[in-house]
C-alpha cells in the first residue's frame, strides 16, 4: 500500500488517536517510519504499490519484520521486500551481522560487570551505542549464544575431512578477580566437497595434551572422521593427542613456524643463508627430489652449524609429511598459513575487547566470527578439487595403493 494509505488506512493513526491507545506514541513512530519506507520502496519500483505503470521496474513481495529500539520502546517494523533485488532502510536501521552483535555484546557485558575502563566507554561510543540496558544485553547475548552453540555443536557429517588445520590463540580473561591467559583452540577442515569449514572452537586453560585431546575427541564425537593429515605448529601435547583421538592421521609441522625455531640455532648474520637453503627443499617437483634436497641441505649446514643440522635432521619426518600426498595440495598442507589468515580476522575483533569478562564472552565473539567465516567459505570456490581429495585419500601400504574411503578397494601402486 502507499505511504498515505499506511497513515490513513484501517487501524492507522486516526483510529489509534480516537481510541486513546496507551501505545499511541509507538504507533505514531512506527506508522511514519513504515510510510517513509513504503515511499522509498515505491520509488525503487518506479510505481506506487499495486498500480499498473509502464515505468514500473520492480514490484513488492510482502514484508519482513524487524525490531527497532527507540526511546518510545521496541517497535516492530514491517520492511517491504522486493521481487528482484533487496531493499533495506540504511538511513533508519543498521545491518546486523553476528560478529558485530557479538562485539557489542562483549563490550557491553564488560561495562556492566565493572570490568571496563574509560577506554571501553569510548569504544562503546565508537560503535554508535550511547547506552545499553542489562535487559538489552541479556537478550542480545542469549540470541547470539543460541546461534553460536548451534554452530559449535552441529554434526560433522561431510563423509570425511582429509586435511585438518589446528591452532591456538592466547586471550586474556578476568577470572577470580584477576586477569589470566586462556587458550582458544580452533580447528579447520576440508570436507568431502573440497570446501573449508571451521570444525570447532573451545577455550582451555592450557594448550597441553589434555586440552587438545578433549578438543579433538569432541570433534570426533560430532562425526569428524577420515582425517589423513593434521597441520599445526608444535603445540605441546598435540601430536600425542592426534594419535589418541585420530588414529591413522599423520602430523605436518608448519614449515614457517619451524623455520623460526631453526634460525634461533644459528647466528643472526647466517640466518638469511640458512632460510634460503631450507626453502629450496620445498621448491622440488616430486617426493624423491624433496628427500634428496633435504639431505644436501643438512650436509651443507652441518659444515658450519652442526647443532642446527642435527635439529633439521630430527625434524625430517614432521616437516616432510606433506610429501605423502599429491603435489597439487603441497602448498596448502606444508604450513599453517591458511589458519594464520583466519587468526588475523579473529584478532581484529578480540583486540578491540582486550580483556574478556568471562569465557562465555570469548566463545560468543570468536564463535560468531568463525560462523560467519564458514558461511563465506561455503559461497566461494572449492579450496581443493574432489578429484585431488580422492587421490589424497590413497595411501601406499606394502607396495599397494589402498583407498581408505573404501577399505575393500586396492590397486597396484605406480
Amino acid at each position: 500500500m502507499t505511504a498515505l494509505e499506511i497513515v490513513n488506512g484501517a487501524g492507522g493513526l486516526h483510529e489509534q488517536i480516537a481510541g486513546a491507545s496507551p501505545d499511541v506514541l509507538r504507533t505514531m513512530v512506527a506508522t511514519f517510519a513504515e510510510a517513509l519506507m513504503s515511499a522509498e520502496a515505491d520509488a525503487l519500483c518506479g510505481a506506487p504499490y499495486g498500480a499498473r505503470s509502464e515505468e514500473r521496474v520492480n514490484s513488492r513481495n510482502g514484508y519482513r519484520s524487524r525490531e527497532w529500539d527507540t526511546r518510545a520502546g521496541t517497535i516492530e517494523l514491517a520492511i517491504p521486500k522486493l521481487r528482484s533485488g533487496s531493499y533495506f532502510p540504511d538511513w533508519l536501521l543498521q545491518h546486523r551481522r553476528r560478529a558485530e552483535q557479538a562485539l557489542v555484546s562483549v563490550v557491553a557485558t564488560s561495562y556492566l560487570l565493572g570490568v571496563s575502563t574509560r577506554r571501553v566507554e569510548k569504544l562503546v561510543e565508537q560503535l554508535g551505542v550511547k547506552s545499553l540496558s542489562k535487559s538489552q544485553v541479556s537478550e542480545m547475548a542469549s540470541h547470539l549464544d543460541a546461534q553460536v552453540e548451534a554452530f559449535r555443536n552441529r554434526p560433522l557429517d561431510a563423509a570425511h575431512y582429509t586435511f585438518v588445520w589446528c591452532d591456538a590463540l592466547v586471550v586474556k580473561v578476568r577470572e577470580g578477580g584477576r586477569t589470566v591467559n586462556v587458550h582458544t583452540l580452533v580447528a579447520v577442515g576440508v570436507n568431502a566437497d573440497g570446501q573449508r569449514e571451521v570444525l570447532g572452537v573451545e577455550v582451555a586453560s592450557d594448550e597441553d595434551g589434555a586440552g587438545w585431546l578433549a578438543f579433538l575427541r569432541s570433534l570426533t564425537a560430532r562425526g569428524l572422521s577420515g582425517v589423513r593429515l593434521v597441520i599445526s605448529d608444535a603445540h605441546r601435547g598435540l601430536v600425542s593427542a592426534i594419535g589418541a583421538a585420530l588414529p591413522g592421521a599423520s602430523w605436518q609441522r608448519c614449515r614457517t613456524h619451524y623455520l623460526r625455531n631453526l634460525l634461533a640455532k644459528v647466528p643472526k648474520s647466517a640466518q638469511p643463508w640458512v632460510a634460503t637453503l631450507v626453502r629450496t627443499v620445498f621448491d622440488q617437483p616430486d617426493t624423491d627430489a624433496v628427500a634428496a634436497q633435504y639431505d644436501r641441505v643438512i650436509a651443507t649446514i652441518e659444515a658450519r652449524f652442526p647443532t642446527a643440522a642435527d635439529h633439521l635432521d630430527t625434524a625430517r619426518g614432521d616437516l616432510l609429511a606433506f610429501t605423502a600426498f599429491p603435489r597439487e595440495v603441497w602448498r596448502q598442507t606444508w604450513s599453517n598459513n591458511p589458519q594464520e589468515r583466519l587468526n588475523k580476522e579473529i584478532r581484529r575483533r578480540t583486540d578491540v575487547v582486550g580483556i574478556f569478562p568471562n569465557r562465555a564472552a570469548i566463545i560468543r565473539l570468536i564463535g560468531a566470527v568463525l560462523a560467519e567465516q564458514t558461511d563465506e567459505w561455503s559461497e566461494q570456490r572449492r579450496y581443493m578439487g574432489p578429484e585431488i581429495l580422492g587421490k589424497a585419500r590413497l595411501s601406499t601400504i606394502d607396495g599397494q595403493r589402498h583407498d581408505t574411503a573404501n577399505p575393500d578397494t586396492t590397486t597396484i601402486a605406480a
